[in-house]
């Protein structure tokens, strides 16, 4: 048997650009070294300050991934790191030394992990080649049960969970939060719906930690988003070079840069000027990787079974034809459980909490997501605890500041133009939840605002926050009918309108006028609509079949239009029903827009609604009628006539209809939006992928004309 492999020499006491190199090039060759080889002690202690040209890099990538196939060197860094996390979480005190060789093991791992989950020719991560000898010397204390994939989500998610950041540790922090989502980024070369075939050997292992690992993760994650901790503007990282020359680990985002390690790596790591770009790294990075957690799904069928700590097993002869399931996820259930610190371990009922629970405070978080809300991954963060986290729900709704988080949500869907079709998505299905509160809807209509700086189509002084939503949902409306012709979005608008209808209090001039508007123009689609079927089933005679299809899509349109204006008919009757007395505004916008109700008051669908608009509109013309006056009617007049007849107003002749009250229901198969949807985000925020590995959603591939061949970006 052959002798173990000599350890590649180093410069007395330093590393000299050759030595640094003859590391490297000994750790992406053939020749194995063993996990206790003073090899990986020496690479990782590397100042690491050397500059690569990309096409060398390139090389090293590929000829690493042919040679761990025997080496197994991927593994055996890994392993290392975990022990150097080790390391920093026995001391108190722990040396720049050790925080140097934890930062450049995980992201040396992280360079070639990358590498080849992105290249991976087979879906089941053979090419990873984590199954390393567990009898080789140096593995004594490895953990025999453990497959190296679990180990490694332990060690790093115990370490995130249990170590404070600190201008010390944020670098290392930095570097792990990137790898995890190196790490959990298999999910992106797989379909838009999980299979019991997936396979995601890391994020699996994470599902699988402790439930104490799983709770403190989740809470130090959402104490970063909420402390939105700095990285120090004149910080010593241990990838930088003395002059803070960008190193041989230096990443570099341009495509254009003549010499980085990494053509294709996360995120820039230049330590901007500015303090607003560095306070929000480390909180942006946790909570994108506290998304990904929460909305990861496994999926299996009746026949799989879980062990207790290591890896997910599958019965080979799996029905394929079962109906699929799914493991429960850990991280999800621990923000659901979530509890706020200011409250003690009983609840109200004086029952003591059981078990493991993530402990906050609700008024940071609260806060932290109002001032972040502009961000799509904050919006996400919001609608899966107002989703998931009742006690969370419960304590938004009795705030009294619920401007904090409306205005931002409301800002948003007035630019709607600028955001996608999913962001408005998420906006409006928070606004959904919250207005299935009655609380919620009396206290927004309550909340007076001084002005509302963003909206430029008109001045909105003194308006309620209630009056803003139904003016900006309005808008949405519109702006949906005129671009984006989105059914669901549609309906999202009128159900939040639909709830918040009883309650309406004080409605401004302006949110009157657009809600009559509203059912104006939908009426007029509606005419036009049924006036082309008619047309065009007169028209197309000769062709029977074709004539047969239009009829099919035109009654579709007209049945979806026809839901839409019971729907706004139902909101006018609802204000002028419970809320009528408090709504002069809204008796006065029927009234100036009385001809729009005509041609509907014999529909079959409405006629019935319409009965109790007539009879508001009879009552108060009638009181109008009556009235001696001199000279002309004007706006003031009007509205003093209404106001005085508000107050005797007692509703007779009104029926009475059961009030619409519509709740959010997920889909039958969430994880088919919202894992696309997270890993969306994760890119957006500067993760790069290549675009040709994506199976995960469609991508635009822009090719670099830099670039060398191969290399794209999403």
């Amino acid at each position: 048997m052959g002798a173990a492999p000599s350890t590649p020499r180093l410069g007395a006491g330093q590393a000299s650009p050759g030595a640094a190199e003859q590391m490297f090039a000994a750790l992406v060759g053939g020749t194995a070294y063993p996990v206790s080889s003073e090899f990986w002690r020496q690479l990782l202690e590397l100042p690491l300050t050397q500059q690569w040209p990309r096409d060398r890099v390139l090389q090293a990538c590929h000829a690493f991934a042919q040679n761990n196939y025997h080496t197994k060197h991927l593994a055996k860094i890994l392993i290392h790191l975990v022990w150097c996390l080790q390391e920093c979480t026995a001391d108190s005190s722990v040396s720049y030394a050790t925080y140097r060789k934890a930062i450049n093991a995980a992201y040396i791992s992280s360079i070639f992990l990358k590498f080849i989950i992105e290249n991976a020719k087979a879906d089941n991560w053979q090419e990873l080649c984590l199954d390393i000898d567990k009898d080789e010397k140096g593995m004594e204390n490895f953990p025999s049960e453990q497959s190296v994939e679990y180990f490694l989500m332990k060690g790093v998610l115990n370490y995130l969970g249990s170590v404070d950041i600190s201008p010390e540790s944020c670098y290392l922090h930095h570097e792990l939060l990137n790898l995890m989502l190196v790490l959990m980024s298999t999910q992106l070369c797989s379909g838009s719906s999980p299979e019991p075939k997936d396979m995601h050997p890391f994020i699996d292992a994470a599902m699988l930690q402790d439930s104490s690992i799983v709770c403190s993760v989740v809470q130090k994650l959402l104490l970063n988003f909420v402390k939105r901790p700095q990285i120090p503007l004149n910080g010593s990282h241990p990838v930088f070079s003395e002059d803070g020359a960008p190193g041989v680990l230096q990443r570099v985002s341009s495509a254009a840069a003549n010499f980085v390690l990494l053509p294709y790596y996360t995120f820039n790591y230049f330590v901007s000027s500015s303090a607003e770009s560095a306070t929000s790294q480390l909180a942006e990075n946790s909570l994108l990787v506290l998304l990904i957690l929460i909305h990861y799904r496994k999926c299996i069928t009746m026949s799989e079974f879980v062990p207790s700590n290591n890896v997910y097993t599958n019965d080979l002869n799996t029905n394929i034809k079962d109906a699929p399931t799914f493991h429960d996820n850990p991280y999800y259930k621990a923000l659901n459980n979530a509890k706020d610190i200011q409250y003690d371990h009983a609840d109200v009922e004086g029952n003591a909490q059981s078990g493991l629970v993530v402990r906050l405070s609700f008024a940071s978080l609260f806060d932290a997501i109002g001032m972040c809300l502009k961000d799509e991954s904050s919006v996400l963060l919001l609608y899966s605890l107002v989703h998931g986290n009742c006690d969370f729900q419960e304590y938004v709704l009795v705030r009294t500041d619920l401007d904090t988080l409306l205005m931002p949500i409301l800002e948003m869907l007035y630019n709607a133009s600028r955001k996608t079709s999913n962001q408005i998505y998420m906006l409006l299905i928070i606004l959904l939840i919250l207005s299935q509160d009655p609380t919620f809807n009396a206290s927004v209509h309550k909340l007076v605002l001084l002005n509302v700086p963003w909206y430029h189509e008109r001045l909105m002084h003194q308006t309620s926050l209630g009056s803003l939503m139904v003016v900006i949902l309005i808008r949405t409306i519109k702006y949906n009918l005129s671009k984006l012709r989105d059914v669901y979005l549609h309906t999202n608008c009128l159900a939040i309108l639909a709830n918040m209808a009883p309650h309406a209090h004080r409605m401004s001039a302006y949110a009157s006028q657009r809600l009559v508007s509203l059912f104006d123009m939908l009426s007029r689609k509606y005419t036009k609509l049924a006036e082309l079927k008619n047309d065009k089933a007169l028209k197309v005679v000769s062709d029977q079949f074709e004539a047969d299809n239009i009829s099919d899509d035109m009654s579709t349109e007209l049945h979806i239009y026809t839901d839409f204006l019971r729907i706004v008919l139902e909101i006018i009757n609802a204000i002028l029903t419970y809320a009528l007395p408090r709504n002069p505004e809204v008796v006065y916008a029927v009234l100036h827009r009385q001809e729009v109700f005509q041609p509907f008051k014999n529909h079959p669908r409405f006629n019935e609604l319409l009965e109790n608009i007539y009879t508001v509109l009879d009552f108060f013309n009638s009181r109008m009628d009556m009235q001696q006056l001199d000279g002309e009617w004007s706006v003031n007049k009007v509205l003093e006539v209404i106001n005085k007849n508000c107050r005797s107003w007692r509703g007779e002749g009104m029926k009475m209809f059961t009030q619409l009250r519509f709740t959010y229901e997920q889909e039958s198969h969430p994880e088919e939006f919202f894992i696309p949807y997270a890993w969306r985000l994760v890119l957006s925020q500067g993760f790069s992928f290549n675009p040709g590995a994506i199976n995960l959603f469609p991508v635009e591939i822009h090719v670099d004309d830099d670039a060398p061949p191969g290399e794209q970006n999403v």
